[in-house]
């Protein structure tokens, strides 16, 4: 990105010089700032309006012309010089009309001027704007923004700490945004009041979640993934998992089982999911399904060579369209998959996933928002009786009981609340009526690390130590949680 995107106060309402880790912006003082003839500044805002809103408006039109032709989306570089022509038309435009109007206060600005107008819109457009110091920063793990001037941010380490606006309005904030929903993933993302909420990844890996209208100001929360490849061995490192722990998930991933990350929001479910894939052979293909990207499974070619990503679609202007998890999941039955990867289960997918694991795809894997456990069992069910198949509870565990084999937990531990342990695994045994049957095997201990619980079923044992798992492990206690 351009730094003199950021170095000029007729530019840009953000500075280069300010601390990241400070609550207040370093801004030139009158001293410092050069000379401008009056009404430049004026000028120089109505430009840039100008350039953002024809940028924006005709950049979706594009879009939205290759998506009804079926023409291939363009890539980045496609659409940075097709926006720079864009802007290129918008500057002449304006320039005609400032002159028109140079009678009531219209004025022209510099060629010099002009073009680090056109640069700067065009690294706001396609860098991340003021984004991109905080997203440099490795020891942010999550930014949030509630209107411009209310950014806040959470360290790897637990720490919160208020920061700096990385925009100067309300306006910009939502601009920003659009811009990045517009070009991130596979399409379009729509972000204004008739689409007030959208869900995107950046091309850098982090999850954007953002609304606006249906809040007093716009409010966006932006998640990073900061362990992109990660293995179990590198979670055993990092204390979520010990050495017995290690053992037993990899021996359940190469036995072929169903599994199901669950845990509260942020815990690292999409993390456990990546480190449970290291363990998966590479000459395995695996379909994963999200709602926004954020696994990236395929970007490791050697570990993941035969990976196919599918994304959920939002319907179009004209509300139709729509892609949605559970298509994805009955899709990809017919894609020839060894396994099936849900990111994130939370409605009536749930009913295709199940039907995924039980035909033949062992060992597939899902995420699950859940307090506990136990309670996944009871959000499965939730979820089951929002689809259209409106199964009952009775039916609905009995379809989980034969298509789930466990459910591994993630929580905070009491001694160190910023670090994130596996704290309970549930081996899933039958379904009874209303309830589903199940043997914590790991439970939580008296700092919500897991330690053995309930034996294992001697048939899963001998399949779990055919794979690998050396039970003895589980009986060491010396050394218990060390990696």
């Amino acid at each position: 990105m351009s730094t003199h995107a950021f170095d000029d106060p007729l530019v840009s309402h953000t500075s280069n010089g300010a601390d990241p880790h400070s609550d207040r912006l370093s801004l030139p003082g009158p001293a410092e700032l050069p000379h401008r003839p009056s009404g430049e500044v004026a000028a120089v805002v109505r430009l840039r309006q100008r350039l953002r809103q024809d940028l924006s408006e005709k950049l979706s039109e594009r879009i939205r012309a290759d998506e009804s032709a079926g023409r291939a989306p363009m890539g980045g570089q496609q659409r940075r010089q097709m926006a720079q022509l864009i802007l290129q038309d918008a500057a002449e435009a304006h320039a005609r009309a400032e002159l028109k109007n140079s009678a009531d206060g219209g004025m022209l600005v510099g060629p010099e001027v002009e073009q680090r107008v056109i640069t700067a819109v065009l690294d706001e457009v396609f860098g991340l704007g003021g984004l991109e110091p905080l997203l440099a920063d490795p020891e942010i793990e999550n930014i949030n923004i509630n209107g411009c001037d209310r950014v806040f941010v959470r360290y790897a380490d637990g720490r919160r700490a208020r920061l700096a606006p990385v925009v100067g309005s309300d306006t910009e904030v939502v601009e920003l945004i659009r811009d990045l929903a517009a070009r991130s993933g596979v399409e379009e993302r729509r972000f204004d009041r008739g689409s007030p909420i959208v869900n995107f990844q950046l091309p850098t890996g982090e999850r954007v979640s953002a609304v606006m209208a249906v809040t007093a100001r716009p409010s966006v929360s932006i998640r990073r993934h900061r362990f992109r490849n990660v293995t179990l061995a590198q979670l055993r490192e990092m204390g979520t998992i010990d050495l017995a722990l290690e053992s037993f998930l990899a021996a359940l991933v190469r036995a072929r089982l169903n599994v199901l990350a669950t845990g509260g929001t942020a815990i690292g479910k999409t993390t456990l999911l990546r480190a449970l894939a290291s363990a998966i052979p590479p000459w395995e293909r695996l379909i994963t399904i999200e709602d926004v990207f954020e696994l990236g499974l395929g970007e490791d070619a050697d570990a993941h060579p035969d990976v196919t990503a599918m994304q959920a679609r939002e319907p179009n202007l004209e509300g139709v369209g729509e892609i949605s998890l559970s298509d994805l999941v009955w899709q990809s039955l017919r894609m020839s998959p060894d396994r099936v990867i849900v990111g994130e289960v939370r409605g009536p997918e749930v009913i295709p996933m199940c039907n995924a694991m039980s035909m033949g795809n062992d060992g597939s894997m899902g995420t699950l928002h859940s307090s506990s456990s136990r309670g996944a069992f009871l959000k499965l069910a939730a979820y089951a009786v929002q689809g259209p198949e409106r199964l009952p509870v009775e039916a609905t565990n009995l379809l989980v009981a034969s298509a789930l084999h466990f459910v591994v937990h993630l929580d905070k531990p009491r001694d160190d609340p910023s670090k994130r342990v596996v704290s309970s695994i549930r081996e899933v045994v039958d379904a009874d009526d209303r309830q589903i049957v199940s043997n914590e095997v790991w439970r939580p201990g008296p700092d919500l690390r897991a330690v053995p619980g309930a034996p294992l079923r001697t048939e899963t044992l001998d399949l779990l130590a055919a794979a690998g798992y050396d039970p003895d492990l589980a009986e060491r206690r010396d050394g218990w949680w060390r990696p």
